[in-house]
């Protein structure tokens, strides 16, 4: 028996959370069929799946949901999924915070995004606004930050098609399709030794892996440059950021202007 329970706890311990990826709204697929409940939104229209107002562009799903924002609809009127059965239970990692949706809307304003637990606790939406008018745009939402945070486990997506504070002057028909959960990629950086400082550059492809080894070896190499005066051009931490104005006590690098470098010792 106490077999029996220990193996009990061990199968809940290892219980895997998954959402169903991506939201396309095509059948076969995911999304139609789900309970989409619509919100704040004056006589709360259903959102309707249509056929796709323009396949020329990115998308070229045949089918795409419909949300007709009211005029006297709330700014953030919006439309939800239903708790646990439709996107499934998930926790936020970095294989998943990446949220993507693809929006067709005749106007500029912003598309928010909430991930909500079966208490209905959430973290505020972020809001992304579109760029294109009457074109396919895919818009990214960036939960990397929130990894970890309360609440931990979410059930329910809420989309904001429209979130115009501004209000609007007529009703507005925006379309979206495929939402999708990606994963995190780290961006690469790397540092590279330019006219005697140190350059963060958004690749790997740099002279320097980390700005600490850049500041040390970040020398000046043109020998009529090391015949002028010499001054103070640059002050770096020990982590290769550069400071203005040193106001605490610790190790720091003086880099001249004939390229040399010298390890100074702070008292303040």
């Amino acid at each position: 028996m106490i077999k029996q329970i220990v193996f009990f706890f061990l199968i809940s311990a290892t219980t895997v959370y998954s959402q169903n990826n991506p939201v396309n709204f095509e059948i076969p697929g995911t999304g139609q069929g789900w309970i989409w409940t619509v919100f704040e939104n004056d006589d709360n229209p259903p959102i309707q799946f249509v056929a796709n107002p323009d396949t020329s562009g990115i998308n070229k799903s045949k089918t795409v949901a419909s949300f007709i924002a009211r005029i006297n609809g709330q700014p953030w009127a919006g439309c939800e999924t239903n708790h646990g059965t439709d996107i499934g239970s998930f926790s936020l990692d970095s294989t998943n915070c990446i949220i993507k949706i693809m929006v067709y809307k005749n106007k500029i304003s912003d598309v928010g995004i909430k991930l909500v637990d079966s208490s209905n606790a959430a973290m505020q939406e972020i809001k992304v606004s579109n760029t294109l008018i009457n074109k396919w745009e895919e818009l990214v939402f960036d939960f990397s930050a929130r990894i970890g945070l309360y609440p931990l486990v979410k059930d329910q997506i809420v989309v904001f098609p429209d979130f115009d504070l501004a209000g609007r002057t007529k009703d507005e028909t925006i379309y979206f399709d495929n939402v999708l959960f990606e994963g995190y990629i780290e961006q690469q950086t790397s540092w590279n030794c330019i006219n005697s400082t140190c350059q963060k550059q958004n690749d790997s492809f740099g002279q320097f892996t980390d700005s600490v080894t850049c500041a040390i070896n970040c020398v000046q190499t043109d020998i009529n440059n090391s015949q002028q005066s010499k001054r103070v051009i640059k002050i770096y931490d020990l982590l290769g950021i550069e400071v203005k104005n040193i106001r605490s006590k610790g190790v720091f690098f003086y880099l001249y202007s004939d390229g040399t470098i010298k390890k100074v010792y702070s008292l303040k």
